[in-house]
């Protein structure tokens, strides 16, 4: 919290549930049949949390929180440009079979990525620190 306004404490419960949601998301990816990359972008607990992030972001703003929620939007999109462009050029070059190497090795390092993301920025608004 240093040296942002103070936030609502339903605005700090609010970034800890969507922190929450996007967790499930990879934990689905994680422990299901899809992989972790895929589950945080195209399942409903990380798409739910970014609709709450776009909703609740306008309050955010000035305050701490704006750094955390604006982290979750990044970390989505990013994993969703990553993941789309991974699947294609996987795709592309599957003929060659290259492609699947490529598919396996780019989804499991975008999954640790994800994962890392969003602990560390829950592990930060547990602790009350902004994000960069």
């Amino acid at each position: 919290m240093h040296g942002a306004p103070q936030a609502n404490p339903s605005l700090v419960t609010v970034s800890h549930v969507t922190y929450l949601l996007h967790a499930i998301g990879l934990a689905i990816g994680a422990f299901g049949a899809a992989t972790v990359a895929g589950s945080f972008v195209f399942g409903w607990p990380s798409i739910i949390a970014v609709i709450i992030n776009y909703v609740k972001r306008p309050e955010m703003r000035g305050t701490w929180l704006e750094s955390h929620v604006n982290w979750q939007i990044r970390t989505f999109w990013w994993a969703f440009f990553w993941t789309c462009l991974i699947g294609v050029t996987g795709f592309l070059l599957a003929i060659v079979i290259v492609g699947f190497a490529i598919w396996a090795i780019g989804f499991s390092l975008l999954g640790l990525w994800a994962i890392y993301r969003i602990a560390r920025g829950w592990l930060a608004l547990q602790a009350g620190r902004v994000m960069p």
